[in-house]
C-alpha cells in the first residue's frame, strides 16, 4: 500500500457495528421463533399443478375461480409467461386432482387449457427435507470452523463462523419478516451465501494474518484497519458486480429463481458487511496479536539438533 493512501478507521465504528449486528440477530431470531418461515410445498407437502392457457389470463380471476370451487388456500402465479400458470395447493394428493382443477379453470376460460404437469410432495417428505436442510447448514458451518482453524488459527476460525452464522440468521429473518416463500431453491441460496461469505472472510483474514507478521511495530487494531483498507476495493468490486447480476435475476429471471435471487441479494449484502465488521471485530475482542501466529517449537527440539 502506498504511504499516501489514507487508512480508514473501520475499527473506530466497531462498537456501533456490534450493537447493530446484535440487534439484527436478536430481531431475526425473534421473527423465526414467533412468526416462522413461510415454507413452500417442498417442505410442507402439497400439490403443484401447471396449466397452459391459449390466451393470457388475469391471475385474480383464476384465484376467484379456485376459491369458489373450494380451493381456498391456492397460490396462483405466472410461470415464465402470461399464458403459463402455476397453481400450488396444500391439499393432499388425489388421483383426479389435476383433472378436477383443470375442469374448474376451463369453466371460466375463453380458450383451451392444457394440463402440463402435476407434482406432489407428501408431508413426511417435507419434514425430512426441513431436517436435512438444517443439518446441511450446520454441517457447512462445522466444516468451515475446522478448515479455517487448520488454515489460519482458532481465533480466525471463530470469527469466520460467527460471521457466517450472522449472515444466515439475518437472511432467514428477512424471509420470515416479509413472508417470502422458503423452498429448496432458497435453501440452496443460503448454502451459497455461506460459500460466498466464507470466500470474503478468507480474503480479509489472509491479509490480516500477512500484515500481522509483516507490520510488527503496529498494534492489532492498526493492522486490521490497514488490512481492511487494502482489501476494500476488491470487496466492493466483487460484491457490487455480484449484486448487479442478482438484481437482474430477481427482476427478469422469472418465478422459478426469484426467491433464490432474493435470498442471495440479502445474504451477500449482509455478508459484505460481516466480512469487514464481524470477523475483524471479533479478532480485536479476542486480542489477536503477532504472538498468536508464532509457531511454537517443541521442547527439546534445540537439544536434538545439537551435534
Amino acid at each position: 500500500m502506498s504511504e499516501n493512501t489514507k487508512i480508514i478507521d473501520f475499527m473506530g465504528l466497531r462498537k456501533l457495528a456490534t450493537v447493530l449486528s446484535t440487534c439484527l440477530v436478536v430481531v431475526a431470531i425473534g421473527l423465526l421463533a414467533f412468526k416462522g418461515l413461510n415454507f413452500g410445498l417442498d417442505f410442507t407437502g402439497g400439490t403443484l399443478i401447471e396449466v397452459i392457457y391459449e390466451e393470457p389470463v388475469a391471475l385474480p380471476e383464476v384465484r376467484d375461480q379456485l376459491k369458489t370451487a373450494g380451493y381456498d388456500n391456492a397460490v396462483v402465479v405466472n410461470f415464465g409467461s402470461d399464458t403459463d400458470v402455476l397453481v400450488r395447493l396444500p391439499q393432499g394428493m388425489s388421483p383426479t386432482l389435476g383433472e378436477e382443477v383443470l375442469k374448474v379453470l376451463k369453466n371460466g376460460a375463453a380458450g383451451e387449457i392444457d394440463l402440463r404437469r402435476i407434482e406432489f410432495v407428501g408431508p413426511q417428505v417435507g419434514e425430512e427435507l426441513r431436517e436435512q436442510g438444517g443439518l446441511a447448514v450446520l454441517l457447512a458451518l462445522v466444516v468451515v470452523l475446522i478448515y479455517v482453524a487448520m488454515r489460519f488459527q482458532i481465533k480466525f476460525s471463530l470469527g469466520a463462523v460467527a460471521a457466517l452464522g450472522h449472515d444466515v440468521i439475518i437472511t432467514l429473518g428477512v424471509f420470515a419478516l416479509v413472508g417470502w416463500d422458503f423452498d429448496l431453491t432458497v435453501l440452496a441460496a443460503v448454502l451459497a451465501v455461506i460459500g460466498y461469505s466464507l470466500n470474503d472472510s478468507i480474503v480479509v483474514a489472509d491479509r490480516i494474518r500477512e500484515n500481522l507478521r509483516k507490520l510488527r511495530k503496529h498494534d492489532a487494531v492498526e493492522v486490521i484497519n490497514i488490512s481492511l483498507t487494502e482489501t476494500l476495493d476488491r470487496t466492493l468490486v466483487t460484491s457490487g458486480t455480484t449484486l448487479l447480476v442478482l438484481i437482474a435475476l430477481a427482476v427478469v429471471g422469472g418465478e422459478m429463481i426469484h426467491s433464490f435471487a432474493l435470498a442471495l441479494l440479502v445474504g451477500i449484502g449482509v455478508g459484505t458487511y460481516s466480512s469487514i465488521y464481524i470477523v475483524a471485530s471479533l479478532l480485536v475482542t479476542m486480542n489477536i496479536s503477532q504472538d498468536d501466529l508464532i509457531v511454537q517449537e517443541k521442547e527439546g527440539a534445540e537439544v536434538d539438533d545439537l551435534p
